[in-house]
């Protein structure tokens, strides 16, 4: 059997090994993520966000292990920091999820975030394709949790789960307005805590202030993780939630705005790959070196550099 259809019939080294490729040697793996398109579509993708210690990692797995005992498939997309000397992660949310990694239909993957600010690398919507087409039934996107620029997460996900904890200090800092627009699900993890009802009162301020003309509210639910209290009242609201979705069409526009997203990463992606076929390291070094010098600015760099490249594209062409 091909690469393809072994992952078709959910083969996880062969999975692995693509996605391997696609955080190495993208082009490579294009011409595999191609076969597998056509069979795409059917998971529901979650992301897990929230700020760091928030509990994002124990609420994945107490989810999937719900969802397992529905005899539901999962695939989890961890993204972890990146190390700055091999690109790779280095949280290892796996380790924290060690007793899921002997279920055959449970696929976990950590995936270095290589210094994107929401957290969500480029070759996540690649990871979360190979998933689907793996025969996953729900895969959950694990956030690294770095702010408001988290936001990128409901580019690649049907379902936005926005988990928070009390007692991080002025609380309403980590649940600003760019990130609180995009939560469907509320979740005050470690709701044990003193603070927890503070909490939540100060969601529902926001919620209320930034409310819209739409028919789903986002619920708040408290949840404590490590003792798998609130999971099944989680579940039910996801499961709520995406009856909505689908019934008003908004699933339909979220996954059409992936859509467009994954067309214009792989576009710009293309562009910069011909721009560092047509000008060579030794020229870009020059300019770097110029406007290090103050003999030249970066606006004039910019201009010279992108003479050469259309130069050389339409002799390309020719």
């Amino acid at each position: 059997m091909s690469l393809s259809e072994k992952i078709r019939n959910g083969d996880s080294r062969s999975v692995a090994k693509l996605i391997t490729m696609v955080e190495n040697d993208f082009q490579s793996a294009q011409p595999f993520l191609k076969e597998l398109h056509q069979y795409c579509g059917k998971a529901i993708v979650l992301g897990i966000t929230g700020p760091p210690g928030s509990g994002k990692s124990t609420i994945t797995d107490k989810l999937t292990k719900h969802l397992r005992k529905m005899n539901k498939k999962v695939g989890i997309i961890a993204i972890d920091p990146s190390s700055p000397f091999s690109g790779g992660a280095i949280l290892g949310d796996r380790i924290r999820m060690q007793d899921l990694t002997t279920d055959k239909d449970v696929f976990i993957r950590s995936v270095g975030a290589r210094g994107h600010l929401g957290g969500l690398s480029r070759s996540t919507q690649a990871v979360v394709k190979i998933m689907d087409a793996m025969g996953k039934d729900f895969i959950f996107i694990e956030t690294v949790g770095v702010g408001q620029s988290e936001i990128d997460v409901i580019k690649v996900s049907d379902i936005v789960l926005l988990v928070v904890m009390p007692g991080m200090g002025d609380d309403i800092q980590v649940i600003k307005a760019g990130i609180m627009e995009i939560g469907d699900i509320f979740v005050v993890n470690k709701s044990d805590r003193d603070g927890s009802d503070k909490l939540i009162a100060e969601i529902e301020m926001m919620l209320h202030l930034n409310e819209q003309e739409e028919k789903w509210h986002p619920p708040i639910l408290k949840t404590v993780g490590t003792e798998n209290i609130g999971i099944d009242v989680l579940w039910k609201e996801v499961e709520k939630c995406t009856v909505y979705l689908k019934e008003s069409g908004e699933m339909f526009l979220r996954r059409k705005n992936r859509t467009r997203k994954e067309i214009f990463d792989l576009f710009q992606e293309s562009w910069r790959e011909m721009f560092f076929q047509f000008i060579s390291e030794e020229r870009l070094e020059k300019e770097v070196e110029r406007v290090l010098k103050q003999n030249d600015n970066p606006y004039n760099a910019v201009k010279k550099l992108s003479a050469i490249f259309k130069k050389n594209l339409f002799k390309e062409g020719e």
